[in-house]
């Protein structure tokens, strides 16, 4: 499953860390970071969580490991 923060639209609310910090890192300025990275086993609800989050909907999740949709 993997994660990814588009940096353009995120505006630094940072909610989607505080939901899911093993998932989300911040930046020096608070952002989340951008790019696209692999979840570790087991953080899929937690990522779906901390995206669920964004208030820009910054944030994509998807590759379910067991081939259902990410949501």
């Amino acid at each position: 499953m993997k994660v990814a923060v588009d940096g353009a639209k995120c505006t630094g609310h940072a909610r989607c860390q505080a939901t899911a910090p093993e998932v989300f890192a911040l930046d020096e300025l608070g952002y989340a970071v951008p790019g696209e990275r692999e979840i570790a086993a087991g953080a899929e609800a937690e990522a779906r969580r901390g995206a669920s989050a964004c208030p820009e909907r910054a944030i994509t999740v998807w590759g379910d490991p067991l081939g259902r949709p990410a949501r």
